[in-house]
């Protein structure tokens, strides 16, 4: 604890979070600074340790602290953090971005025009209903439930989405089962919901049945995992490996499992649940960013009844409905013929860049397979930092696996991610030759 940690004062969560967050703002307390653990707070301040947890609930939740499990509760840093389609890469060619091609991307001309018409006002039904009816078929066939009982939700995003599910269902330092490697997206929520991380590892068959049951043994109240084209790792599951994991969540019934299928229509391989029939926290997560534009933020959740009714709450305080000129937008697009043929042709455009591009490495001497998914995760026999840093000099900006790291673990990533659908056949030649030549160097 720093010594100005000592002057946090308070008897309420409200006026606790208060006085850290005027530490911080006047320079009192520092990015990076520890703060008490909870029980040691309200000891201090002789309040009940639920009023501690709520106050730093509230100042995870405004983005001051990050909560990072046994390593405590600390003051955020400004620094900007990973994420997904940035870097800073200048005259660098960028080959970690993690984007779709957009020339592979409908037109959304067309469907623009045909969205507008009526105004929706205050009142309304949610969901438009042609919407409604498109994405029934679309989550029905791959959930525990009969399509006539389906709940259905949009958010914005398959992001806003998974934050709200689980901000209804955790509380801070509440433990929460997430892949690792990770989404950067999913570490961001952990960290500044104040949850607490269990990693459960994944191969190539996906989240492993040792993982989770080590997880579940640790009593988490979520999991959430990706069921095809995990990212970065590019995973899908297997049958047998669903099967087991379904059998292990068997006996959890009531933890809440969300399953972010984000790829859906780009994915070559099949859909297998970790849900089965008679699980009663569960959420189905699709969203349309990756083969509809990353500017179209909808996302549709199917979920249990209660988790339905809890997702809602968590709406109300603010907008409860996507925009339904988007929703007509998206509707659009997904029965239009000519787009769908389209969003076909980049499924198999990723698929084939991307394998064209793994046996171009395993030729060379670094054996790589192509996942599912955007990128390829690409294994080291050296520290990948070392071989992001030659292949800067040599014009390329590169993303290594410490990013997608859930915990901080001894030693550097051994492995790199890789966006290269959107190389030429020589651009692809000379980046494999200049990564080849870094290993080399480096071995």
């Amino acid at each position: 604890m720093t010594t100005h940690a000592a002057s946090i004062t308070g008897g309420t969560a409200a006026e606790i979070a208060d006085s850290v967050r005027g530490l911080v703002e006047r320079g009192h307390l520092s990015p990076g600074d520890v703060l008490p653990p909870v029980r040691a707070l309200a000891e201090q301040l002789g309040v009940n340790r639920n009023t501690a947890v709520a106050a730093y609930g509230v100042l995870a939740r405004s983005g001051v602290v990050v909560s990072q499990g046994r390593a405590g509760t600390r003051v955020a840093r400004r620094s900007r953090v990973p994420q997904e389609g940035f870097a800073a890469a200048g005259s660098l060619r960028d080959v970690g971005t993690g984007n779709p091609d957009p020339r592979l991307i409908p037109d959304l001309g067309p469907a623009l025009a045909a969205a507008a018409g009526r105004h929706v006002l205050y009142g309304e039904p949610t969901i438009d209903r042609d919407l409604l009816v498109w994405a029934r078929e679309w989550m029905a066939p791959d959930v525990p439930a009969d399509a006539a009982d389906l709940h259905l939700t949009l958010t914005s995003g398959a992001v806003d989405a998974v934050e709200r599910l689980l901000a209804q269902a955790l509380l801070r330092d509440d433990t929460v089962a997430l892949e690792d490697p990770c989404f950067l997206a999913s570490i961001h929520l952990a960290q500044l919901g104040g949850y607490r991380a269990v990693p459960v590892p994944v191969d190539p068959e996906g989240m492993t049945v040792d993982g989770l049951r080590h997880a579940l043994d640790q009593g988490v109240r979520a999991v959430v995992c990706t069921p095809r084209a995990q990212n970065p790792t590019g995973a899908s599951l297997s049958a047998r490996r669903a099967e087991a994991l379904r059998e292990v969540m068997s006996e959890h019934p009531y933890v809440l499992v969300v399953q972010d299928d984000y790829f859906s229509y780009l994915s070559r391989q099949p859909f297998h649940s970790i849900v089965g029939p008679e699980h009663q926290r569960w959420a189905l997560v699709r969203s349309v960013s990756k083969f509809a534009g990353p500017d179209m933020c909808l996302a549709v959740t199917a979920c249990d009844a209660d988790t339905a009714s809890r997702l809602e709450m968590r709406l109300s305080p603010g907008t409860t409905w996507v925009s339904h000129l988007l929703q007509r937008i998206t509707h659009s697009v997904m029965t239009d013929p000519a787009a769908l043929a389209l969003i076909e042709q980049a499924s198999t455009h990723y698929a084939e860049r991307n394998a064209a591009f793994a046996e171009l490495l395993t030729e060379r001497g670094l054996p790589a397979t192509a996942g599912d998914g955007m990128s390829l995760w690409v294994g080291l026999p050296v520290p990948a930092r070392d071989v992001a840093e030659r292949l800067t000099r040599r014009g390329w900006l590169l993303r290594t696996g410490d990013d997608f790291r859930l915990e901080e673990t001894e030693g550097l990533s051994h492995h790199l991610r890789l966006t290269v659908h959107d190389l030429g056949d020589e651009d692809a030649t000379t980046l494999v030759a200049d990564l080849v030549d870094a290993v080399h160097e480096l071995g």
